[in-house]
């Protein structure tokens, strides 16, 4: 660790991406000009493309490929047909350097300032000595093992042993709710449980035994628990192995334990990203396909080795909740050797006292070179008029990322300007837009292009990406739906339960057969910079987390108060946004606080405190297809301050006789916020 106060300035690296560029040249004899140039090869030749990018990274297998991809169109390509490897293996072949070099694998800390640093031979153990347990106790390749865990080492440990045994690893957040939990769990059944008793956030202890015992007694499919003990739990949750015991063994067959070979494809991990009808899906993910996605994306972070020279000794953090995909994005710097710095809590403080300063003093703390969050964490930074130049040691800091939604453009020249004052002038900002769909990015950052405030720099590496209109033309300079023409490697194998592959289908590629639709809006700048305009569906996105609109509904719709609702999402200029619920209260009920705090209390319980509408709207109905849908999407483009003439259509509509009054209250609610006259329902923290 870092003493507290130190101020070190790291000088920046040679890019990755540029000695990926001078290894092409001398060991492919391709040279490129641009990154345009090379942008476009690695999509026009996708086989050239991911052959040098398993060359370059050291990626190993016992067995040779046939191909490197096949030719079925999207969502049926194969790749690497033939090859073997594993997550948690190509992990490990940094071990024995990195320990050489004294570089930790992973330093944590939490929000009271308790910290641990692991080393490299230490993590390997505790992940050997899990899968040794697990294995005990029954697991097998292609079971799966469910885990109810904040961002701490352990989730880490037990990611990497399930990988180790062919296990598929599934997490949700200790900050969901039961239900949502086990509208997710019930899908994928897992056969084993790591789940903590309780969690340390915002100043309080909260019990989470009381909810693991639920999920137990709901999913009979669970024959094991593994217990994270921290004291705050307020139940003892029976039968319970201890983690930390099953992470203790230390004896020969620990030492030889190594990760199993698997096929390319074989399932790594299941996400979940819920649309708006239905359950969640739960995407399944492979090990080959996410290792070669991270090894290309390695080169847009900028990451590599800590324990080489050229990388600085890189310190690579990402705030995230567990079940944000960015949790993954974050473990997987490990691939690259990379030291990656875990920090569980809040990351604003107690609501009594909000102090933003609290994830910079960690980084510090932890001796942080990469620096990422949500758009919304560095907006709230700005808000508080937090100055960084009052914290001595971020100088060791080159690269900040961003994510989750659009960053606007002051809120990065505020940060630069803030970098700036503390001697790391231009510091680079790698926004970055992809999705839990690909555990990846399709949009990124690149060291060596210019500066793109409130824009993404680049289209990624290998990412056939465009923006097409409604005739399925690509457009530049002009938003457009955000399409993927042809194969990415961790594009999901399957949705699980889909047999025929057809709800899958129908997510992606029901617009266009053979193209991926992401549902963004996308503008591709004629310089190669890229703008995200939002969603393009109506599913909900809190900073980078997202929920069906179809889970709220079954949250709040089964008071008895409550006839009807719809609820959108909307984002302003600023990077924030406002969640909207609309309420058809029922007979002889009024919207009043006693309702909301109902509502507020049934969406903390059910799903999580990040989806509490800001604003309750009382609606004298809601508008509807023909075929009986909420209309979201429409009603959500109104209070986005589109024209209601292109968005709105009477002949659409089953209740033609509500527009007017939602056109009316979007036009009322743009008015109001611009004057800030708005008022807030409840704490989203």
């Amino acid at each position: 660790m870092i003493p507290p106060g130190t101020s070190v300035h790291v000088p920046a690296p040679i890019p990755q991406i540029r000695l990926y560029r001078d290894w092409l040249k001398a060991a492919r004899g391709r040279d490129f000009a641009t990154y345009e140039d090379l942008r476009r090869w690695s999509v026009d030749d996708l086989d050239g493309f991911w052959r040098s990018i398993w060359d370059y990274d050291g990626i190993e297998s016992p067995t040779p490929f046939a191909a490197v991809l096949s030719d079925d169109p999207m969502p049926g390509t194969r790749w690497f047909d033939g090859a073997q490897l594993n997550y948690a293996r190509h992990v490990f072949r940094h071990a024995a350097a990195a320990d050489a070099a004294d570089q930790p694998a992973i330093i944590a800390m939490d929000e009271s300032g308790g910290s641990v640093a692991i080393g490299w031979g230490e993590l390997r153990r505790q992940v050997a000595s899990l899968a040794l347990t697990l294995r005990a106790r029954g697991i097998v390749p292609g079971d799966r093992v469910a885990a109810y865990l904040p961002n701490i080492p352990a989730a880490v440990v037990g990611l990497l042993a399930c990988a180790s045994l062919g296990a598929i690893w599934t997490l949700c957040s200790p900050d969901m709710g039961t239900a949502a939990v086990l509208d997710r769990w019930r899908q994928t059944a897992p056969k084993a449980l790591i789940a903590i008793d309780g969690v340390f956030y915002a100043g309080k202890a909260l019990d989470r035994s009381t909810a693991v015992a639920a999920i137990r007694e709901q999913l009979p499919c669970i024959e094991t628990v593994l217990l994270v003990s921290t004291g705050c739990g307020a139940n003892d949750v029976s039968d319970a192995i201890d983690f930390a015991a099953a992470t203790a063994r230390e004896h020969a067959t620990v030492a030889a334990f190594e990760p199993l070979w698997l096929p390319f494809d074989h399932p790594l991990w299941i996400l979940y990203s819920s649309g708006t009808t239905g359950l969640p899906k739960a995407i399944v993910h492979g090990h080959g396909g996410v290792v070669l996605a991270t090894a290309a994306g390695r080169l847009h972070f900028d990451l590599g080795p800590s324990y080489e020279a050229n990388t600085r000794g890189d310190r690579f953090h990402w705030y995230s909740a567990s079940g944000w995909v960015m949790w993954n994005i974050q473990v997987g710097g490990l691939l690259s050797g990379t030291t990656i710095c875990l920090f569980d809590g809040s990351p604003s403080g107690t609501k009594a006292a909000p102090d933003w300063t609290r994830l910079w003093d960690f980084a510090v703390r932890s001796g942080v070179t990469w620096f990422g969050a949500g758009a919304a964490f560095f907006s709230q930074c700005r808000k508080a008029g937090i100055d960084l130049a009052r914290i001595p040691g971020l100088g060791r800091i080159r690269a900040l990322g961003s994510t989750g939604s659009p960053l606007p453009p002051d809120v990065q020249r505020w940060g630069t300007g803030q970098f700036a004052a503390i001697g790391r002038p231009g510091i680079w900002w790698c926004n970055v837009s992809g999705g839990t769909e690909i555990a990846a990015a399709f949009l990124a950052g690149n060291p060596e292009l210019p500066d793109t405030p409130g824009r993404l720099q680049c289209r990624h590496l290998g990412a056939a990406i465009e923006a097409w209109d409604e005739a399925g033309r690509p457009v530049i300079d002009t938003v457009g739906e955000m399409v993927c023409t042809r194969p990415f490697p961790s594009m999901p194998l399957h949705f699980w339960g889909d047999a025929d592959g057809s709800r899958y289908r129908d997510s992606y590629f029901a617009a266009w057969p053979g193209v991926w639709r992401h549902g963004d809006w996308l503008t591709i700048g004629s310089d190669g910079s890229c703008t995200i305009s939002g969603r393009s569906d109506a599913t909900i996105n809190r900073h980078g987390v997202r929920m069906g609109t179809a889970e709220i509904y079954a949250a709040v719709e089964h008071l008895p108060e409550i006839a009807d609702t719809m609820i959108i999402d909307v984002e302003d200029a600023e990077g924030d946004s406002q969640l909207l619920l609309f309420v058809v209260p029922a007979a002889n009920q009024p919207v009043d606080t006693r309702m909301e705090a109902a509502i507020a209390a049934a969406i903390r319980t059910s799903l999580s405190p990040r989806f509490v509408p800001d604003l309750l709207i009382a609606a004298p109905g809601i508008p509807r297809t023909l075929s009986g849908k909420k209309q979201e999407l429409p009603i959500k483009r109104l209070f986005a301050g589109w024209a209601a003439a292109k968005v709105v259509h009477a002949d659409a509509t089953a209740t033609p006789e509500l527009l007017p009054w939602y056109i009316e209250q979007a036009q009322r609610w743009l008015r109001e916020r611009r004057s800030g006259a708005l008022s807030d329902m409840g704490d989203a923290s």
